[in-house]
C-alpha cells in the first residue's frame, strides 16, 4: 500500500490541527481512543449521506491513523483521483466481490502495518443489510473489527468498541449490531434500517 498524506509528519500535524479547529466549529465531539496494535480493520458507520466521508476523515486526522479506505471506483476520477488516493483511498470494483476480500486479505498478510476502513453498507442508498466482506477479511486475517461511528443526534463520533471475530459470525454480528443501534446517521430512515438488518 503507497503511504498516505497522514505518513508524512509535517502534514500530520497540519492535518491534526485542521481537524481539531474544524471539529469544534462544526460543534461535533470525538470519543475513544486508537488500539495500539499494527493491523485491524475500522469500520465506517451508519453511512446514509456524502457528509459521511468528511467527518470520518476529520476523525482520522484528528487520530492520526494512516487508514487506507475502500471506495468504489467511481469515485476515483479526474481531478480527485490523486488526491484520494494519497488520502488512502483503494479503488473497488463492486463486481468482483470475492476477489476484493481475496486481495485485502493478502494486502494485510503482507504488510507490517495496515489499518483498512470500509463502510459495510457500502451505498448511501437504501440497504436491506450490511455486506459482510469486512468480517471476512479480519476472519482470515486473524485481526480485530474495531467499531468506528457517527451520531448525528448528539454530535459525536470517534471509537467504540474492537471485538475479535470468533468461530461464531451470528454472535459476532449481534455483537457490532448492538453498539450502532442507537446511533443515528444523517438520515435516520437509511442508517436505521441497515444495522438493524446486519
Amino acid at each position: 500500500m503507497r503511504p498516505t498524506l497522514l505518513n508524512n509528519p509535517l502534514l500530520r500535524f497540519i492535518l491534526y490541527g485542521f481537524a481539531n479547529i474544524s471539529l469544534f466549529l462544526l460543534g461535533w465531539k470525538i470519543q475513544g481512543k486508537i488500539p495500539k496494535i499494527k493491523k485491524f480493520i475500522l469500520v465506517a458507520a451508519p453511512h446514509s449521506s456524502n457528509w459521511d466521508f468528511i467527518f470520518f476523515l476529520l476523525i482520522i486526522f484528528k487520530f492520526q491513523i494512516p487508514v487506507h479506505w475502500m471506495g468504489k471506483d467511481s469515485m476515483f476520477i479526474w481531478p480527485f483521483k490523486r488526491l484520494l488516493k494519497y488520502l488512502g483511498g483503494i479503488p473497488i470494483n463492486r463486481a468482483q466481490k470475492g476477489n476484493n476480500v481475496a486481495v485485502m486479505v493478502e494486502a494485510i498478510n503482507q504488510a507490517d502495518r495496515l489499518i483498512i476502513t470500509i463502510a459495510p453498507s457500502g451505498t448511501r442508498k437504501d440497504a436491506t443489510h450490511w455486506k459482510t466482506g469486512f468480517y471476512q477479511i479480519a476472519k482470515q486475517t486473524q485481526i480485530p473489527i474495531v467499531c468506528g461511528f457517527l451520531d448525528y443526534k448528539l454530535k459525536t463520533g470517534g471509537i467504540g468498541p474492537m471485538i475479535f471475530p470468533t468461530n461464531d459470525m451470528d454472535a459476532d454480528i449481534q455483537t457490532i449490531k448492538a453498539f450502532y443501534k442507537n446511533k443515528r446517521g444523517r438520515y435516520w430512515d437509511k442508517s436505521h434500517g441497515r444495522t438493524n438488518h446486519l
